[in-house]
C-alpha cells in the first residue's frame, strides 16, 4: 500500500509521521525548507504533559534536554500577589501537572532527529505542493523545485501552516478573528525573583508596563516575557522595546540587573477554525485546521493532540481496510475540541478586555480575571483543560455493565503504573501509540505477587481469553490502583489514551461491542476487493 503523504515539516507533520511510524505505516513529508531550522528563542511552545510525554514518545530528545518546566504561576495585580499556584510532576496528586517550555525551533529539531532515525519516515526537502487529485484509492501530488515530480499516497495531511496550500486546494473555508491580541515579545538571560516560577503581572505600577505582562522560564536562566500591546496597533521600536525590558526587570528586582537580550519580536494571535477537516483521503491538522493563542492557547499543543488523534485512525484504516466512520471521527473530535477552546478564549477576552468600566470593580473580579488568565497557560479550565470525546461517534451505547471511575468517558486516562503480562512495569503513557488499544485491570496486590501465580489465578485467563478475541489488537495490562475504581474493574482505552469504557468485572461481550465501536466497526471493503472478488 502506499505511503502517508505529510505535507509540511513543522511540529505538527513530523510528530505524525513519527507516530505514524510506530504504528508501522509509512510515510512521505514533503517539506518546502531546505531542512535547516534557524534558531528564533522568542518563538516558544508550551507542551501539556500529555503533549510533551507524546513528543518524548516518538523519540525527540530535546523534550528531556532543552525543555524547562515551571514550579509554580504567580499572578500579581499592580503591587500586590494575587494568587501563587504550586505545580507538580506525574507523581504530584496534590498540584496541576507543570507544562513543558521549550523554544519551537528545539522541538522541531528533536522531531527531525528522531524522523531522520526512522525508515519508515521520508522527509523530501524543497519541495512545494502545487497540484493534489483524489480517486477511490489514493491521492496523487504533485510538488514543483529541484526535482519536480508526482507522488502517489493512500491518503495526505496537510500540516502546512496558516497559508495551507492543501487548505486553499481543496477549497477548504478558513473563517476567524485577526489580531486577536498582540504582544511584544523578548527572550533574555537574567536573574529575576522567581527562579522556574512563571509570573503574569497585571497592570504593573509602571509607565512602560502597559496592561499584562507574562514571564515563562526557559532552561538556564533564560526568559521568555511577553508585554499586551493596545489594540490601536502601537508602533514597537528597538529602543521602545528595550526601555520595556530595563522598566520591567527595574521593577521585579528594585533596579534593572544585568541582563542579556537574546531575541525579539512582535507576535499577533489570529483565531480561525478550517469549516472542514476531511474531504476524501485529505485532512487538516495543526495551523492549517485552526490558529489559536490567546490567554494562553497553544496552536502546536493542540496541533500535536491532532497528530495523535490522527495517527491511529490512519493507521487501522491503512492495515485492515476503510472505515468512514473511523476518518470522520477525527473532525466530530479534534475541531469540535479546538472550537470550543476557542469559544471560551473569545467569552475570556470579552471579560478580560472590554470596555465595561465597572467589570474591574465587582468584588471578587480580580480574582476572577487571574484565574482566567491563568488557566489557559496551566491547563485548568475552559481554557486548558485536557479535551473530552464524550460526544465522540466512536463512543459505545451506554449499558447497565458500564460504569463511572475517575476519569469521564472520552477523557484521558490518568497516567498510573502498570504491569504487562511478560512482568514489565511501566507509565500508562508509555504503552500509548502503537496502534493498539489497552484493557487495564485492578488488581490490587499484583505488585508483590509473582507474575507466573496472578497470569493464571482470578480473572485473569478469562480477561486474557476476551481480550484475544477483540475485533482490533489490544494489549492487556495490570495496575495497582485506579482513581475512582474498585479491585476487579476492567478499563478499555482508546490507542491515543482517551477512556472508552469502564466495567465492573470480565464482561467479553460488552467488553467487544466497546472494542467495535472504537473502531468505527467493520472495515468497509474497497474497490480493489470488489474488484478482485470479480476476478
Amino acid at each position: 500500500m502506499d505511503p502517508v503523504i505529510i505535507v509540511g515539516a513543522g511540529p505538527v507533520g513530523l510528530a505524525l509521521a513519527l507516530a505514524l511510524a510506530r504504528q508501522s505505516v509509512p510515510s512521505v513529508v514533503l517539506d518546502e525548507s531546505d531542512g535547516g531550522e534557524e534558531p528564533r528563542p522568542a518563538r516558544t511552545v508550551v507542551l501539556r504533559s500529555d503533549t510533551a510525554a507524546m513528543a518524548e514518545r516518538l523519540g525527540c530528545a530535546t523534550i528531556r534536554d532543552e525543555g524547562a518546566h515551571w514550579s509554580g504561576w504567580r499572578s500579581m495585580r499592580r503591587k500586590q500577589q494575587v494568587r501563587q499556584l504550586p505545580l507538580g510532576g506525574a507523581d504530584d496528586e496534590d498540584a496541576p501537572p507543570s507544562p513543558l517550555h521549550i523554544p519551537q525551533h528545539a522541538l522541531t529539531r528533536g522531531l527531525r532527529e528522531a524522523a531522520g532515525a526512522q525508515p519508515l519516515v521520508t522527509v523530501v526537502t524543497e519541495s512545494h505542493m502545487d497540484a493534489l487529485e483524489q480517486d477511490a484509492d489514493g491521492v496523487t501530488v504533485h510538488t514543483r523545485g529541484p526535482a519536480a515530480t508526482w507522488w502517489r499516497g493512500s491518503h495526505l495531511v496537510g500540516c502546512d501552516g496558516a497559508r495551507s496550500t492543501v487548505r486553499k486546494l481543496l477549497d477548504i473555508r478558513f473563517p476567524g478573528r485577526t489580531a486577536v491580541e498582540r504582544h511584544a515579545v523578548a527572550t533574555l538571560r537574567a536573574e529575576l525573583p522567581w527562579p522556574d516560577e512563571a509570573v503574569s503581572h497585571r497592570l504593573p505600577p509602571w509607565r512602560s508596563g502597559g496592561p499584562e505582562i507574562t514571564a515563562r522560564p526557559l532552561r538556564d536562566d533564560t526568559w521568555r516575557l511577553d508585554w499586551l500591546l493596545p489594540p490601536s496597533g502601537e508602533l514597537v521600536t528597538p529602543d521602545t522595546l528595550v526601555a520595556r525590558v530595563r522598566d520591567t526587570l527595574a521593577g521585579w528586582c528594585g533596579e534593572t540587573p544585568p541582563y542579556e537580550l537574546i531575541d525579539t519580536g512582535v507576535h499577533t494571535v489570529h483565531h480561525r477554525l478550517a469549516r472542514r477537516w476531511r474531504v476524501d483521503r485529505a485532512f487538516l491538522a495543526g495551523d492549517a485546521a485552526h490558529l489559536l493563542g490567546a490567554l494562553g492557547t497553544q496552536g502546536v499543543d493542540e496541533g500535536l493532540r491532532d497528530a495523535g488523534n490522527l495517527a491511529w485512525k490512519l493507521a487501522q484504516v491503512w492495515h485492515h481496510g476503510p472505515s468512514d466512520a473511523l476518518l470522520d471521527s477525527y473532525q466530530a473530535e479534534r475541531r469540535t475540541a479546538v472550537a470550543a477552546r476557542l469559544r471560551a478564549a473569545d467569552q475570556a477576552l470579552s471579560g478580560l478586555r472590554g470596555s465595561n468600566p465597572l467589570r474591574g470593580r465587582l468584588p471578587g473580579a480580580a480574582r476572577g480575571q487571574d484565574t482566567l488568565l491563568s488557566d489557559g497557560h496551566v491547563g485548568q479550565g475552559t481554557l486548558g483543560s485536557l479535551p473530552v470525546y464524550a460526544h465522540s461517534p466512536l463512543a459505545p451505547e451506554h449499558t447497565p455493565a458500564r460504569i463511572s471511575v475517575g476519569t469521564a468517558a472520552g477523557a484521558p486516562v490518568a497516567d498510573v503504573r502498570v504491569t504487562a503480562p511478560d512482568g514489565t512495569s511501566a507509565r500508562l503513557r508509555d504503552r500509548l501509540g502503537q496502534g493498539r488499544a489497552l484493557v487495564v485491570l485492578v488488581a490490587p496486590g499484583t505488585g508483590v505477587w509473582d507474575r507466573r501465580h496472578w497470569q493464571s489465578a482470578g480473572l485473569m485467563p478469562r480477561l486474557a481469553a476476551a481480550v484475544s478475541a477483540l475485533p482490533i489488537r489490544a494489549e492487556l495490562l495490570v495496575t495497582e490502583g485506579y482513581p475512582g475504581a474498585s479491585a476487579h474493574w476492567v478499563l478499555l482505552v482508546r490507542p491515543d489514551g482517551h477512556l472508552v469504557a469502564a466495567f465492573s468485572g470480565v464482561r467479553p461481550a460488552e467488553l467487544y461491542a466497546a472494542a467495535d465501536a472504537v473502531r468505527g466497526g467493520a472495515p468497509a471493503e474497497t474497490p480493489s476487493d470488489r474488484t478482485a472478488d470479480i476476478n
